[in-house]
């Protein structure tokens, strides 16, 4: 299946990159016009001026962009030139209701939509490893699937479109509580003396461990905050989940206090680093 990528971010870069590799790619749309340049000229594709002439290159359409206002954009601007042969997915994290809108939209001129939201960080974005939450109708799911199967290593179709971003919503809600619980773990340990590279091979290996100890914890102890994944978008995250939990009568209270935490922090100009930056805030846990 011809596939277009809009947004080369610090994601979709990568993922773009391995629809190249799989052959599936054939044009790519970037509000900053020098990246969509930069990259067609790295991997012999069309680069195009606007996000509504990718539909004349591919039959699939991939879209990884910031925030619901964005999504919903370049949404608008696709539907003018879509058709019964187009499918729209994606890999943004947005709000479930956000999906279901940008889904509306779509099927009104007879294409489909699949909401695909990701996770895994560059790293796996870069090596095709992403884990996918999607979406859509089993139909689609299966026509898209080979396209899914070039960026990611775990493709998961959980239901209806909005599931995958209701699933994303759960992943950052547990990115949340394990980003806390590791920051303030590792302060501990720091202020016992221990040798903290020996504790992350320890912990990481036992019943705690988890992937944000084995793939950040030695980084963050050296105060290395490279992203990974922005502290500012997992901001924006958190407020998704929070939104989608007043939605359903619920409260997500360390969701709330780590996005307080989070916005300190943006506040004080860290926002473009790893959310590992976290471990900042808890300098103030012991006197030494």
């Amino acid at each position: 299946m011809k596939t277009a990528f809009i947004g080369l971010g610090g994601m979709g870069y990568g993922m773009a990159a391995n629809l190249q590799a799989a052959g599936l790619l054939t044009a790519v749309y970037n509000r900053t016009a020098e990246k969509a340049d930069a990259f067609a000229q790295e991997y012999g594709v069309d680069a195009v001026s606007k996000p509504a002439e990718t539909a004349a290159h591919a039959q699939a359409i991939v879209m990884c962009v910031s925030a619901d206002d964005d999504v919903l954009a370049m949404i608008d601007a696709l539907v003018p030139e879509l058709g019964e042969d187009h499918v729209v997915i994606d890999c943004s994290t947005v709000a479930s209701d956000t999906a279901r809108e940008a889904a509306r939209r779509v099927a009104e001129k007879g294409a489909a939509f699949v909401d695909a939201p990701v996770s895994g960080g560059t790293e796996g974005a870069k090596n095709g490893t992403l884990s996918i939450m999607v979406g859509a109708d089993e139909s689609v799911f299966e026509r898209v699937k080979p396209v899914l199967d070039a960026m990611g290593k775990s493709i998961t179709h959980m239901g209806e479109v909005g599931t995958g971003q209701a699933t994303k919503a759960v992943n950052q809600i547990l990115c949340a509580g394990i980003n806390q619980a590791v920051c303030e773990g590792m302060r501990f340990a720091a202020a016992l003396d221990l040798p903290l590279d020996k504790v992350v091979d320890v912990v990481g290996s036992g019943a705690a461990g988890n992937w944000f100890v084995n793939h950040r914890g030695k980084t963050m102890v050296k105060d290395i905050f490279d992203p990974g994944f922005k502290m500012k978008h997992h901001h924006k995250d958190l407020g998704i989940c929070l939104h989608m939990a007043e939605l359903n009568g619920g409260k997500l209270p360390l969701s709330a206090q780590t996005r307080a935490e989070y916005e300190q922090l943006i506040e004080q100009g860290y926002g473009d680093e790893d959310i590992s930056a976290l471990y900042r805030a808890r300098r103030d846990l012991f006197d030494r």
